[in-house]
C-alpha cells in the first residue's frame, strides 16, 4: 500500500520542518506534530483500510528519522522500559509517532527537561508522568511542576493503590507543589489511607501533622548530646524518634497500619518504616519471622555492642529501661516484604480478609511502634 498523493506531499512538507515530537491519532486518522513554529496538524486521507495505511505513515517517519522503514522495534518493550534507550537517540524516538518509542524515551535515565516536555505533549498519561518525575532533571525543570499538577488532578481516578502511593510520593518532591497543596493532599488521607504511605516515603521527616515530642525527649537529647556529636547512630536515631517529627512518623505509621487496602500497600508501608530505621539494621537477622526478629533484637540489645551500650549507659537513671526503645527500633529496622511473603503467596485477599490474615505480622509491629510513642 502507498500513501495518497495529497498525504505524501503534506507529510513531506511537514518533515522538512524542524520537528520536536510527532503524535498519530489512529482513531481520528490525523498526524499532529510539535514544530519550531508551534503545533501542526495533517488529516489523513486513507487509501484502503486504516490500519495498513497508518503503518505506511509510520514507515515514512521512520525512514526520515532513522533511515529505515521498520519503525520502532516494539518487541524491545521490556528492555526500553528498564531505561536502556541511548541518551543520544531520545529526541529521535519522539519523532516516530510510535507510543512505545515515547515510553522508551520517558524511561530513559538521560531524559532532560526539554525532552520531557516534548514527550508529555506526545503522550500525556499518568504512568509517563510518574516515570518522568523519577528524573531529577525533570523535577528541577519547568516540566516537573506540570506533571505534578496533572498527577494531583488525576489522583481521584487512579484505580491501583500502588499507583496512588507512587503519585503522592513523587509530587511531594521538593519544589513541585505548594505547602497549601501538600496540606490538601494530607487532608485526603482521612478517606484515602494509602496516601499515608506516599507521605512516609517522600517526607518522613516533615509530615504535615502536629504531634508533641515524647515525654522523654528533652532528657534524652541532653543526655545523648556527647554521643550524638560523635555520630553514634543509636543516639542520633533515638533522639530523632522521640522528637516531634519522629513522633509524627510513628503516629502516621500506626494510622497507615490500621486499614491497608491491599498487598501493595502493606509491602510499601513495611519498606517505608524499615528505611526510616535503616541506620541501625543488624548485619544478620531472620528476615521472614517477626517473632524471631523480636527475640534477636532483645539479644542484640543485651550483647556486646559498643555503640548501643554507650547509649544505655548514658541514659541509666534518666530513662526507665532505655533498652526497650533500642530494641523496638531494631525490630522496625528489620521489616520487609519477606515477612508477609508466606501469607501473600497463599492468598490474594484484600481489605478486611487480608488484614485479618496478616495480624500475626502487623500486631507485633504496632506493639513496637507504641513502645516508641508512650
Amino acid at each position: 500500500m502507498t500513501l495518497s498523493a495529497e498525504d505524501n506531499l503534506r507529510l513531506n512538507v511537514l518533515l522538512a520542518q524542524e520537528l520536536f515530537a510527532v503524535r498519530i491519532d489512529e482513531s481520528k486518522m490525523c498526524v499532529f506534530a510539535l514544530t519550531a513554529k508551534g503545533e501542526a496538524k495533517v488529516p489523513l486521507n486513507a487509501i484502503g483500510k486504516d490500519e495498513p495505511y497508518i503503518k505506511e505513515v509510520k514507515a515514512l517517519f521512520s525512514t526520515h528519522v532513522m533511515g529505515s522503514p521498520g519503525g520502532y522495534p516494539v518487541y524491545l518493550k521490556r528492555w526500553t522500559r528498564m531505561g536502556q534507550a541511548r541518551d543520544e537517540s531520545l529526541a529521535q524516538l519522539l519523532l516516530l509517532g510510535e507510543s512505545e518509542a515515547v515510553v522508551a524515551a520517558v524511561h530513559a535515565v538521560g531524559l532532560t527537561d526539554e525532552l520531557a516536555a516534548r514527550a508529555w505533549w506526545a503522550m500525556p498519561t499518568a504512568e509517563n508522568a510518574r516515570r518522568m518525575l523519577e528524573k531529577q532533571a525533570v523535577v528541577e525543570g519547568e516540566t516537573g511542576k506540570v506533571l505534578a499538577e496533572f498527577l494531583l488532578e488525576f489522583l481521584p481516578f487512579e484505580e491501583e493503590q500502588s499507583d496512588m502511593i507512587e503519585s503522592v510520593r513523587l509530587v511531594l518532591q521538593p519544589g513541585l507543589i505548594s505547602q497549601q497543596e501538600k496540606e490538601k493532599l494530607w487532608a485526603k488521607t482521612k478517606t484515602k489511607k494509602s496516601f499515608y504511605v506516599g507521605f512516609l516515603h517522600a517526607t518522613p521527616n516533615d509530615l504535615p501533622v502536629s504531634i508533641e515530642a515524647h515525654n522523654d525527649h528533652d532528657n534524652v537529647k541532653i543526655s545523648l548530646r556527647p554521643l550524638m556529636d560523635k555520630k553514634n547512630k543509636y543516639a542520633l536515631l533515638l533522639e530523632k524518634i522521640l522528637s516531634e517529627k519522629g513522633q509524627a512518623f510513628i503516629k502516621t505509621s500506626e494510622d497507615a497500619l490500621k486499614k491497608p487496602g491491599n498487598q501493595d500497600v502493606v509491602i510499601l508501608l513495611l519498606d517505608a518504616i524499615s528505611k526510616y530505621f535503616k541506620t541501625i539494621v543488624p548485619e544478620q537477622y531472620t528476615e521472614d519471622d517477626i517473632e524471631m526478629i523480636g527475640s534477636e533484637a532483645k539479644s542484640s540489645c543485651c550483647a556486646e555492642n559498643d555503640e548501643l551500650n554507650k547509649v544505655v549507659m548514658a541514659l541509666d537513671g534518666i530513662v526507665n529501661d532505655a533498652q526497650k526503645y533500642l530494641c523496638a527500633m531494631t525490630v522496625l529496622s528489620c521489616l520487609s516484604v519477606k515477612l508477609v511473603n508466606p501469607i501473600f503467596s497463599r492468598s490474594d485477599a484484600i481489605g478486611t480478609v487480608m488484614r485479618k490474615k496478616i495480624k500475626p505480622v502487623t500486631d507485633p509491629i504496632v506493639e513496637q511502634l507504641q513502645i516508641l510513642r508512650y
